[in-house]
C-alpha cells in the first residue's frame, strides 16, 4: 500500500475517532484534519485551504443569512395560530400540518435555521393546547432533517454535492433535482408519525422540561412567577402615596411591574410616582407577600385578568438578564443615583453581587462591574438597553427586534435568489446575491448578517472538504471502492444502492452528515466507475442518506431540540429506529426507479 494512502487513511481514522469520542469540538477537529493534510505534504497549501473558497461554504453562509432575514421579519409569528385554526388540538394533525410546512420552507433554509425558526411556534402550540411538547418536537425535528433533502441548499451535504461533482469534472445538479426524493421521504415520515406517533412518542409532562427562555430564566434565578393584577378602588388608602412610600420593596419585598396611567400602560413606575384611583397595577412576588400588600391597602384583585387589556399588553414584556460592563455609567454608583427606572423604564427584580442574590429593596447598593441584574420591562425598553453601552443584555430578545413591514421584501429577496439559480447562476452566487439584497433593502444590517452565520459550521465544512480530495488524489478512495465493490459485484443494483445508503447513514451518526459526505463522495465515484454506472446519482444518494440520522441525537437538529422536548436517548432509539428503516427503503426505491 502506498505511503500516501496510509497517511490519508490514518488521518481519516483519527478524525473519525475524535468526532465520535467528542473530546474536541467538531470544528477544531476539522481544522486539525485540514492542517494535517498540509503538514504531511499530501496536499499543497492552497489545496488544503481550498475549502474556504468552495461554493459549498459560500452557499451555506448565504443560506444562513437569508434564514435570519426571514426570521427577522416575524413571518412565523402567526404561524402557530394558523396551525391551530386548521388542525385543531389533535397532536397527529398538528404534526402532519407543521411537518408539511417545515418541508416546504426547510428545503430552502439550512436545517438548523429551520429548526430555530419553527421551535417557538411548536412550543407556543404546546402551551396553548396543553399538549406535551415531547409529542410534537421529535417528529417535527425529524421533518426538519428530512426537509433538507428537498432542494440542493437544504442541508450541508447537498450543498457539498455540486462541489464534489465539479471537482471531478461531472455536471452539477440543479436546485430542484433532488426534490422528488425529498418529497417522498418527507411524505413517508409524516405518514409514519401520523399513524404510529401515539404509540412511539413519549408523553413527558410540560413541567419535566423548561419550555422557554423566560421559564429557564425564572428557574435558574429562582424568580417568583406569581404575577397578579389589582385595581385601585376609589377612596383606597394607597391613593396619593408614592411607590416607594408604600414600602413595596423594603417592607413587602415585592415588585410593581406595571401600572395603568390614563389609557396607557407604564412599566416600572418611578419611585416618586403617585397612585391614582381606578388604576390597575401588576404585582410580582411571593403569593403571601402580594396578598398582604393588597389587603393592607385595600386593593381589589381582578376577577379575570386574562381578559383585560392590561395583561394582553404585558405579553409584550418579560425578564432579561443583564451584566454591568467595566465602562458602564452605572458602575460604582447605586440604582437610585443612576435612575434605572427613569432612564430605561425597567423594574430591577434581583441583583447578583459578590456571589449573593439580593431581592426586594437594593436601590442603594453600589453596583460594580460584573454584577448581574434581572430586570422586567417591555421588549422595546430592553432593546434600548441592549443598544446602549451601560449593559450587556444576555437574554435573547429577538422577538422584539422583528420588523413585519419587511416581510414581503424578505420574501422577494428569497424568490430572487431562487430565480437566479433557475436562470443558470451557481447556487453560491444566486443565494449570496439574495443575502446581499436583504442587506441593501435593510431587512437586516450587515452586522446582523455576520452574526447570523454559525462560523463553527463554516469552519467544520471548510476543514473537512480537503479530506475528500486527498482521498481521491492519493488513490485511497479507489482502493476502498475496489474492496467494497467486491462485496456486491455481480449482484442486483439495489444491493449497491442499499450498501451506499446504509454506509452513509452509519457514518452520519458517528462522524456527522458532512463527514459522511466528504468520506463517501469520492468513494462512490470510484465504485460507480468500477460498476459502470453514472456516479452522479450515487453521490446524490450519499448526501440524501446522510440525513438518515434519527436513532441517536447526534444530528445538529436533534441535539438542538432534545432539551426542549425533554427526551432521553432511548426515545430516539424507539422512534428513530422505525424512521431509519422507512428512510432506507424509500431512498433506495426512489433512486432505483427514478435516478439510476
Amino acid at each position: 500500500m502506498d505511503a500516501e494512502v496510509i497517511i490519508v487513511l490514518s488521518i481519516l481514522l483519527v478524525t473519525a475517532v475524535l468526532l465520535i469520542v467528542d473530546i474536541l469540538r467538531a470544528d477544531i477537529v476539522a481544522i486539525l484534519c485540514m492542517l494535517s493534510l498540509g503538514w504531511t505534504g499530501i496536499l499543497e497549501p492552497l489545496e488544503a485551504l481550498s475549502g474556504f473558497s468552495s461554493n459549498a461554504v459560500i452557499s451555506i453562509i448565504a443560506v444562513m443569512i437569508m434564514g435570519r432575514g426571514i426570521a427577522r421579519t416575524g413571518m412565523m409569528d402567526r404561524f402557530s395560530l394558523l396551525v391551530l385554526k386548521i388542525a385543531g388540538n389533535n397532536p397527529s394533525s398538528i404534526v402532519g400540518l407543521v411537518s408539511s410546512t417545515v418541508g416546504l420552507i426547510g428545503g430552502f433554509i439550512h436545517n438548523i435555521g429551520a429548526a430555530v425558526l419553527f421551535l417557538p411556534s411548536v412550543l407556543d402550540i404546546s402551551n396553548r393546547e396543553n399538549i406535551p411538547a415531547s409529542r410534537l418536537i421529535m417528529p417535527i425535528g425529524f421533518a426538519v432533517i428530512v426537509s433538507g433533502t428537498i432542494t440542493m441548499v437544504g442541508s450541508s451535504p447537498l450543498i457539498l454535492v455540486n462541489d464534489f461533482l465539479t471537482r471531478f469534472s461531472l455536471a452539477p445538479y440543479g436546485l430542484f433535482m433532488v426534490t422528488p426524493a425529498g418529497l417522498a421521504l418527507l411524505l413517508s415520515g409524516t405518514v409514519f408519525f401520523f399513524i404510529f406517533g401515539r404509540f412511539i412518542l413519549p408523553r413527558y409532562e410540560k413541567t419535566d422540561g423548561i419550555r422557554s427562555i423566560q421559564q429557564r430564566l425564572i428557574r435558574d434565578w429562582q424568580l417568583s412567577d406569581y404575577i397578579q393584577l389589582y385595581l385601585v378602588p376609589e377612596a383606597c388608602p394607597i391613593i396619593g402615596k408614592t411607590v416607594e412610600g408604600t414600602g413595596i420593596w423594603s417592607r413587602y419585598h415585592i415588585n410593581i411591574l406595571a401600572v395603568t396611567r390614563d389609557t396607557a400602560l407604564e412599566y416600572a413606575p418611578w419611585r416618586e410616582s403617585v397612585f391614582e384611583p381606578l388604576q390597575v397595577i401588576a404585582l410580582m412576588g411571593e403569593e403571601k407577600d402580594v396578598r398582604q400588600f393588597a389587603a393592607d391597602y385595600g386593593l381589589e384583585q381582578k376577577e379575570k385578568p386574562g381578559r383585560t387589556e392590561t395583561l394582553d399588553s404585558l405579553k409584550n414584556a418579560g425578564f432579561a438578564e443583564v451584566i454591568v460592563p467595566p465602562r458602564s455609567a452605572i458602575a460604582d454608583v447605586s440604582l437610585r443615583k443612576f435612575g434605572l427606572r427613569r432612564r430605561y423604564g425597567v423594574e430591577p427584580v434581583m441583583l447578583y453581587h459578590g456571589g449573593e442574590k439580593t431581592g426586594g429593596d437594593f436601590s442603594d447598593h453600589k453596583i460594580t462591574p460584573g454584577d448581574i441584574l434581572i430586570v422586567h420591562g417591555s421588549w422595546d425598553k430592553i432593546l434600548e438597553m441592549k443598544k446602549g453601552n451601560d449593559f450587556l443584555v444576555v437574554t435573547p430578545i429577538e422577538a422584539s427586534e422583528k420588523n413585519p413591514s419587511k416581510a414581503w421584501i424578505a420574501l422577494t429577496c428569497f424568490v430572487f435568489a431562487i430565480a437566479l439559480n433557475i436562470a443558470g447562476f451557481p447556487i453560491s452566487i444566486a443565494f449570496l446575491s439574495g443575502a446581499m439584497l436583504m442587506v441593501l433593502t435593510r431587512v437586516l444590517d450587515i452586522n446582523e448578517a455576520y452574526s447570523s452565520v454559525d462560523w463553527k459550521v463554516v469552519f467544520f465544512l471548510a476543514g473537512l472538504i480537503p479530506l475528500g480530495f486527498a482521498m481521491q488524489k492519493t488513490g485511497a478512495a479507489a482502493l476502498l471502492a475496489d474492496k467494497l465493490m467486491s462485496l456486491v459485484q455481480g449482484g442486483h443494483p439495489v444491493l449497491l444502492l442499499l450498501m451506499i445508503s446504509v454506509m452513509a447513514a452509519i457514518f452520519s451518526i458517528f462522524i456527522s452528515n458532512v463527514g459522511a459526505t466528504v468520506v463517501m463522495a469520492p468513494l462512490v465515484i470510484n465504485m460507480a466507475n468500477i460498476s459502470g454506472v453514472d456516479p452522479r446519482p450515487l453521490v446524490l444518494l450519499v448526501a440524501v442518506s446522510a440525513a438518515n440520522s434519527f436513532i441517536l441525537p447526534t444530528h445538529q437538529v436533534n441535539a438542538l431540540l432534545k432539551t426542549s422536548g425533554g427526551y432521553r436517548n432511548s426515545d430516539y432509539l424507539k422512534a428513530g429506529g422505525g424512521m431509519t428503516v422507512i428512510f432506507l427503503a424509500v431512498a433506495v426505491a426512489v433512486f432505483y426507479f427514478f435516478y439510476i
